[in-house]
């Protein structure tokens, strides 16, 4: 019976073999956990199939539009993921190996919640489970959202301003770096920024945030200027500063 109720998530046959040659049992358990619950309905396609997870268009026992993001278990990135773990007093007593992955998706269910409530643009997180993390779907004209790489952005100056007003709450507000900001971390919807990726963000309070700090500014300011709004690195910085 339950793994009749596994097969119905998958709306799609293709899709359930994908998610079977990369995912392990306690993933697809952790799966069917949250459907049980109304979290998951369906997963109807994939939005991202990145080097550390997946994310699915899914639908909820409600019809609404979801994003389920899936970390991998056994290609992790383990090294890479303890130095954003270690020294975030919330997460002092980590294990490690797939332990490590689950407390990554714990990590950044509590990330977006506090992003959330400062105000900043990003999905709002419903529900996780071991590695599987359920979240708003942002969309745009009933389509996933694109990055801002691959969706030009068309007025630069407001975006901008938008951007340093969330990174200037996301420090004062909510007390985080988010540690790897970028073109491949912001979406761009209706021309304003929707901050995604949040699994790495860091207290203020870590022992690196000011160089991980700096490293955001450094990656948007580029980005921005080779998009044509000329922005050094210390302007960016001065304007976040202001907004505090």
């Amino acid at each position: 019976m339950q793994e009749e109720n596994i097969r119905k998530i998958f709306k799609e046959e293709n899709l359930k073999k994908t998610v079977n040659l990369v995912f392990d049992n306690e993933t697809i358990m952790a799966i069917h956990d949250l459907s049980e619950k109304g979290y998951i309905e369906t997963l109807e396609g994939i939005i991202s199939p990145g080097k550390e997870a997946f994310v699915f268009i899914a639908k909820d026992s409600s019809g609404h539009g979801r994003a389920v993001k899936v970390y991998k278990t056994k290609t992790a990135r383990f090294k890479k993921m303890e130095k954003y773990i270690y020294g975030d007093l919330r997460f002092e007593k980590v294990k490690k190996g797939t332990e490590l992955i689950y407390e990554w998706t714990r990590k950044e269910f509590k990330n977006l919640t506090r992003l959330s409530k400062a105000g900043i643009a990003v999905p709002k997180p419903f529900a996780f489970k071991k590695n599987v993390l359920v979240m708003e779907l942002i969309e745009e004209n009933n389509e996933p959202c694109k990055k801002i790489r691959e969706k030009p952005i068309k007025d630069l100056k407001n975006f901008y301003n938008k951007l340093v007003e969330y990174m200037s709450k996301m420090v004062n507000e909510a007390h985080l770096i988010h540690a790897d900001l970028s073109e491949y971390n912001i979406l761009n919807k209706n021309d304003s920024p929707v901050i995604i990726d949040c699994g790495q963000a860091v207290l203020t309070s870590h022992p690196n945030a000011q160089e991980l700090f700096e490293r955001d500014i450094k990656n948007l300011s580029e980005y921005l200027t080779k998009q044509g709004l000329k922005k050094s690195f210390d302007e960016m910085y001065s304007d976040i500063k202001k907004k505090s």
